[in-house]
């Protein structure tokens, strides 16, 4: 199954995307918050069955948000199915 971000709210220092399936189905969500050299990161994914997807839709994509500022502390929660997950990114801190 794939899945792809679909864009829900949109500010300067903020975001919520909606995660969806190819039939635009609703699994999860991803949150972000700036301010202050700090970014954190909210993640729920309904099932395990596309965490490595999700995983791989993730991490670029908060990437290319530190280029704006690579100094940014990341401070992240991301889930699938009730799991938390680890995923590195290149900022300062990690959750």
């Amino acid at each position: 199954m794939q899945i792809y971000f679909s864009p829900e709210f949109f500010k300067e220092d903020s975001q919520v995307l909606n995660i969806v399936t190819q039939n635009n189905e609703p699994v999860g969500y991803l949150t972000f918050l700036m301010k202050d050299k700090k970014m954190y990161v909210f993640g729920v994914l309904e099932n395990e069955g596309v965490t490595e997807d999700f995983k791989d839709l993730v991490k670029p994509y908060v990437q290319g948000l530190l280029k704006i500022d690579p100094e940014m502390d990341v401070y992240s929660y991301l889930t699938a199915g009730g799991k938390k997950l680890d995923v590195e990114f290149q900022g300062k801190k990690k959750g």
